[in-house]
Order: structure tokens, then sequence, then C-alpha cells
């Protein structure tokens, strides 16, 4: 038997039988949902920077912070030094926090530089500079975008094959 009902192999004398049609549906709509969560996370990630950009921007509460430490980080080979890592400490109401300071500049331990929080959410640090030189952007949403059009081609793509395979299977009967 070597028609497409015929198993593939034995397994310890069970049969083994795939139907490439259902195993074709079900890696299709695996992709599927694959590509809509991705979507889906990437739009999240991408409101929530322009939040917390808009955030820092307009409601930013000015903070010293305290570098603790800075490590040099690697460029692409291994061999070039590409910038600085930098934590620092700050109060703010009372809380001590410990975060990482943003940028690539090397910082002295024991240096107090100028930083910018927001008070509903006092982790979020960046600096005057970071915060000058962003803002909100639209360009976050153009992988969202892009996977959601990818999404609805193999949507379609999925539905025609499936309505194409059923009308073929009906005209066999």
């Amino acid at each position: 038997m070597t028609g497409p009902d015929a198993p593939l192999t034995n397994l310890r004398g069970a049969r083994v039988e795939v139907d490439p049609r259902r195993a074709r549906r079900l890696i299709v709509g695996v992709c599927l949902v694959v590509v809509a969560v991705v979507a889906v996370v990437l739009l999240v990630a991408g409101l929530k920077k322009n939040d917390q950009e808009s955030s820092l921007r307009h409601h930013g509460v000015p903070v010293s912070v305290t570098v603790t430490v800075c490590s040099g980080l690697l460029g692409g080979s291994g061999s070039n030094l590409a910038g600085y890592a930098c934590r620092g400490t700050y109060t703010f109401d009372g809380v001590h926090y410990a975060e990482s300071i943003p940028g690539t500049r090397l910082r002295h331990a024991g240096q107090v530089v100028r930083g910018v929080i927001v008070s509903s959410d006092p982790g979020l640090l960046s600096t005057p500079a970071v915060v000058a030189g962003q803002g909100a952007s639209n360009n976050v949403f153009i992988a969202p975008v892009i996977l959601f059009l990818v999404f609805l081609v193999l949507l379609v793509v999925a539905v025609l094959s499936y309505r194409r395979g059923r009308a073929g299977r009906a005209d066999d009967a």
C-alpha cells in the first residue's frame, strides 16, 4: 500500500498514521498563533516604551543619583570597548533605589549625577540628556504592523487552502 492512507511506519508493532492535511493545518495554525502572539507582545512593549518616555518627559521628577559601579561593555568581536554600563542609587519618598543609569559614558564610583524619575514609577530612571533626546515614537509600531499583515496574509492563504481542499474532497466523493 503506497497511497496517502498507507501507514508510514510501525512503532513496536503499532501503526503510525499521519494525515498530511491535518499536519499541515496544525503547522499553519501554530505559525498563525506564534505570529499573532509576537505581534501583540511587540505592540504592548512599544506602547509601554512610549508611555514611559512620555511620562518621563511630562511628569519627570529630578533626583540625585550616586554612581556605585561602572563596567566596560565589549564590542562585537570582544576586543573593543563599546562603552560603559553604570549603576547608581537614589532615594525617593524615603525609599532607597538601586538602578541602571542610562547611557554609555564612564562615570566614577561616588560621582553624583542628575537623574529623572516618575513619581508613580520611581524605579524608572533616566537622565535629563536621555529624556531630552528621546520621545514617543511611531517607529515602535512598525514591526507589530508588519507582523499583523503577515498574520492576515497567512490567515487568508490558510482559509483559501482549507476551502479548496474541502471542495476537492467533495468533488472526489
